[in-house]
């Protein structure tokens, strides 16, 4: 019986902490109020300065309804300042905490009921009740600061213990103080998450409940000063049916209907005071727990998701039919975006090209594509944002098209007249990533064959049961680090809506904290938090879905995080239908913005995250196998396209910088291959011995953090920034053949595919896929999106890249896209598909490329050719199982006693004396001696030296049978 979100179940998941929950600090707020701003990117280890992690995929349209000040601007007396701002904080039931300078005036609340507050010369006038508060001398009580760190030093007022705190929370509300002759020296409006949190913190249903007789609607909001509900019989237009008011219990708004509201449609109208516009508003909100939705978001669906109607074949047994997960360890993952998966695909029905049931064709190109990497040992499918977004219609009969695609297709492949074409209808056609959030919990309706009704929820089940049945489990992508809209009017807007300046992280001034490029959440007040864990507990309990993958992860707090993972895995197929145990998440562990450095608590970055078995991108190893990072130079080189060993022409330095460059890149991705832990020794260029975390990126940041293996999700590329093959073809010197791009793009994925931690991979770079180098496309529709399982096309020199994002970097396409030897054929797709294919065979022949513990790890993985005298471009990794000679270690892999693992980036063939692996019984892998790649299969090793030769730009994989001796 799948559990009702908001069920006494649900609730009991959630007990309320004692004041202070010690999991919510509050975040130091950041004095940028200007929304395209620069941040500092973790970890790159070859530059200097870089740019914002995730800005490349944002929109950078501001949607806010405020105008912030900067916090830099100064208090101003006689001014309507106090109106706009907010600079004090209401912290618990009876304490005010302000940063104001004065020592002896008067401090007072001021509250409007219907917020007629205004600053005259004579001070706050149109109050309706004025109260004098106390200063508190001893200052903010050790509870509060813990909750609030950025409030240290704040001064401290207390209110008479005889204010009716509940009433006030409903008024405009402002503070002042008043000089000994009344006038007014400073004023502003308050904060009020603290005091909501102390006093309105809940667990009971909330959201639509049902019962055998009765439907009862739960709505949390505090500070509204009343909640309807209006009713529809239809997903749009028309009058309402009926009009309904709840009523209040300790900031919780309910009523309770008859059976028959099921299947109808409704709006919550609420008025409330709203600081951005400083007026009581009426609002016309969905619900944020909301399971249905009509088309575009107009109308919330009441729908119970348990009904046999809602159900696909065999849905109830689906938890038993998921695809075999011993391990964590035993993951890799495969990001794709639902709308790039068929789109293209000419084998798919028409109807479900770009959608849901695109995956429930079972004899389509993409599918038979997903199913041999299946078959190879791939084990998840990553989607890319599935819940209800912005900037894509669900009505596809508003969609706008490309007017002749074919007259596109013959444009010359470095014109910019394909993306002028595109940009012209990219806000009106069916393409956006959906990093733009309305409402976490509904699947989005464009994917559906009708965004109205029960289509998007049966076919949502359906999609996921398809990848399931093909050995496949799914990980969603969650975004519950920010939201598209805020304000009373947009239609976008839904929690702001509903409790204003609460869900919402605020800056010093109270204005709203866009360092994700858009209104960010504050997972640190307890009904946000709360909302994002029912969500989680929705997506497993009611689609089955087998893990998540958190967006800007680096910007919720980390006990959020940690909270996520134990209430997902004490999930249990009796009591809920599902497996917790099985559900892995990740994230990206960003550390900037206004939570950088903990200032707002200790928040779910790289470095903190680690020890909670909680995955996190490493950048490290991408930017030492790519070179610098996506927003360095693009023709900064690395380890696997060229740096000191093919110049490109780029300016890096002199031989003995590039030596020393290519070195430290190769210790970098030592350590990554060593699963980026934090403890794991590695012998480092300068030959001393150093632990991950000792080991330094160019700021100072540890290049190894984790804990345990699962805490380290290796990758090259995913949908941000170029793909694997366009940023390979940039930084590559222009005069090489693609034959050695191809070989250079199995060798980044080789370093991935056979590391400890978790592999990931973006769709498309096992087929050399391009966007004809555009470096954000998450708005560039299906022309620079294109997918091809045909294989016929990879997608490189359809024009120049859309010129917002990619302008500046045009002189650099341009003569790229214009060479045809750039361009692969169809025999590169097929064999770099094949290629990839091996690796994942290769990875899945043997335990060893995927250790459980830190401590396997440690004792089994070693790396030779290190040090001063290293033969550049070679990395060379041994794993060690247990055998005879070492009784003590214990056997994980009964076919392969020891794995060597040579990686050559060079141009050249290297050979290699190791003198610590003479006289092994080593062949060549048996995957890569069957390969069709005749160049790997040249890779020899002589056990009377310990020689191991490897062709250019090559990964060869040798083992040695258990049981053999040579």
């Amino acid at each position: 019986m799948p559990l009702p979100l908001s069920s006494p179940l649900s609730a009991s998941l959630f007990p309320l902490p004692p004041f202070p929950p010690p999991s919510f600090p509050l975040r130091l707020p950041s004095p940028t109020q200007t929304l395209l701003v620069s941040i500092r990117r973790p970890s790159s280890p070859l530059l200097s300065s870089i740019s914002t992690a995730r800005f490349s995929r944002r929109s950078r349209r501001r949607i806010s309804c405020c105008s912030p000040v900067p916090a830099s601007m100064e208090e101003s007396s006689h001014s309507q300042e106090f109106l706009s701002h907010a600079r004090a904080h209401w912290v618990v039931r009876y304490l005010i905490s302000w940063n104001v300078a004065d020592d002896d005036n008067l401090v007072y609340l001021y509250a409007s009921r219907k917020a007629n507050l205004f600053l005259s010369d004579k001070g706050i006038e149109g109050y309706d009740l004025k109260i004098q508060l106390e200063a508190e001398h001893c200052g903010l009580p050790v509870n509060v600061t813990q909750k609030f760190p950025h409030l240290m030093g704040y001064k401290a007022f207390k209110l008479p213990q005889s204010t009716d705190v509940r009433n006030l929370l409903k008024c405009q509300l402002a503070v002042a103080s008043l000089c000994v002759d009344g006038k007014c020296k400073n004023s502003t409006g308050l904060q009020l998450p603290g005091v909501l949190d102390d006093m309105f913190s809940y667990s009971g249903p909330l959201g639509p409940v049902f019962s055998k007789e009765a439907v009862a609607l739960h709505l949390w909001a505090p500070t509204a000063q009343d909640v309807s509900a209006c009713f529809y019989e239809d997903p749009s237009g028309g009058d309402p049916l009926e009009h309904v008011k709840l009523e209040e219990l300790n900031g919780v708004w309910s009523v309770v209907g008859p059976r028959n509201w099921e299947a109808r449609y409704y709006v919550y109208e609420v008025s409330v005071y709203h600081p951005s516009t400083s007026r009581i508003e009426m609002c016309a909100a969905n619900d944020p727990y909301a399971r249905g939705l009509s088309s575009d978001g107009k109308r919330t669906w009441l729908v119970d998701l348990d009904s046999e109607k809602l159900k696909p074949a065999n849905w109830d047994e689906l938890a038993d039919e998921k695809p075999c997960l011993l391990s964590f360890s035993d993951i890799s993952i495969y990001e794709l975006h639902i709308r790039d998966f068929s789109a293209s695909d000419s084998t798919v029905d028409p109807n479900f090209k770009g959608g849901y049931l695109a995956f429930t064709s079972q004899d389509s190109a993409g599918i038979h594509h997903l199913k041999k990497m299946s078959n190879a040992g791939l084990t998840h499918v990553h989607l890319l944002p599935t819940f209800h977004f912005g900037g894509v219609d669900d009505n596809k009969d508003n969609w706008k098209y490309l007017a002749d695609e074919v007259a596109m297709a013959k444009l010359p492949p470095d014109s910019d007249k394909q993306q002028a074409e595109i940009t012209a209808i990219q806000d009106e056609d069916g393409y956006n990533w959906g990093y733009n959030p309305v409402l976490w919990g509904i699947p989005k309706g464009s994917y559906a064959s009708n965004p109205n009704g029960p289509a998007r929820i049966l076919e949502f089940r359906k999609m996921i049961q398809a990848l399931n049945r093909i050995g496949l489990r799914v990980v969603l992508d969650v975004v519950y680090s920010h939201l598209y809209a805020n304000g009373p009017s947009n239609e976008n807007s839904v929690l702001d809506k509903i409790v204003p300046g609460y869900f919402l992280r605020s800056n010093a001034d109270g204005g709203i904290e866009h360092s994700t490029c858009m209104n960010n959440t504050a997972s640190e007040h307890f009904m946000a938090e709360r909302l994002i864990l029912d969500d989680l507990i929705h997506w497993v309990v009611d689609y089955k879905v087998d893990g998540f993958r958190f967006d800007l992860m680096g910007h919720m707090m980390k006990s959020t995080m940690v909270k996520a993972k134990s209430v997902l895995q004490s999930l249990s197929k009796g009591e809920h239908g599902v497996d917790g145990s099985k559900i892995y998440i990740y994230g990206e562990g960003w550390d900037f913005g206004e939570v950088a450095n903990n200032k707002r608590g200790i928040n779910a970055s790289q470095c903190n995250i680690c020890g909670t078995g909680i995955g996190s991108f490493n950048d490290r190893i991408r930017d030492a196998i790519l070179g610098g990072s996506p927003f360095g130079h693009p023709l900064q080189q690395g380890f696997a396209t060229g740096l000191s060993l093919e110049p490109n022409g780029y300016d890096h330095g002199d031989e003995s910088v590039t030596n020393c460059m290519l070195s430290t890149s190769a210790d970098h991705i030592q350590v990554g291959l060593a699963a980026n832990l934090r403890d794991f020794i590695i012998t480092c260029h300068t030959g001393k011995a150093m632990k991950g975390s000792e080991v330094l990126t160019h700021d100072g940041t540890p290049v190894g953090y984790g804990l345990c293996p699962t805490e380290t999700v290796n990758y090259v590329s995913a949908h941000d920034n170029e793909t694997l093959f366009d940023i390979i073809s940039l930084k590559t010197p222009v005069e090489l053949s693609v034959n050695d791009r191809c070989r250079m793009n199995l060798l980044a994925s080789s370093i991935v595919a056979l590391s400890q931690g978790i592999p990931f991979f973006h769709a498309g770079d096992e087929i050399l896929r391009s966007k004809s180098l555009d470096r954000d496309s998450y708005n560039s529709g299906d022309w620079f999106n294109r997918l091809d399982f045909s294989y016929e096309s990879n997608n490189w020199g359809v024009g120049l890249p859309p010129r917002e994002k990619n302008e500046r970097s045009w002189p650099m396409i341009r003569p790229r896209l214009a060479n045809p030897s750039f361009k692969p054929k169809k025999l590169h797709m097929l064999a770099a598909l094949d290629n990839f294919v091996d690796l994942l065979k290769v990875r899945y022949s043997s335990p060893l490329f995927r250790l459980r513990t830190a401590n396997d790890i440690q004792e089994r993985v070693r790396f030779h050719n290190t040090g001063p005298s290293w033969v550049p471009g070679a990395i060379v990794m041994s794993i060690e199982d247990g055998h005879d000679g070492k009784p003590a270690m214990t056997q994980l892999d009964p076919i392969y006693s020891y794995i060597v693992v040579v990686f050559n980036a060079s141009p050249s063939e290297v050979s290699i004396e190791i003198p610590a692996l003479m006289w092994r019984a080593l062949e060549l892998h048996p995957v890569q001696l069957k390969s069709a790649d005749e160049v790997v299969k040249k890779s020899t090793y002589l056990a009377a030296s310990g020689r191991f030769t490897v062709p250019p730009r090559t990964t060869a994989v040798f083992v040695e049978a258990r049981g053999i001796s040579a």
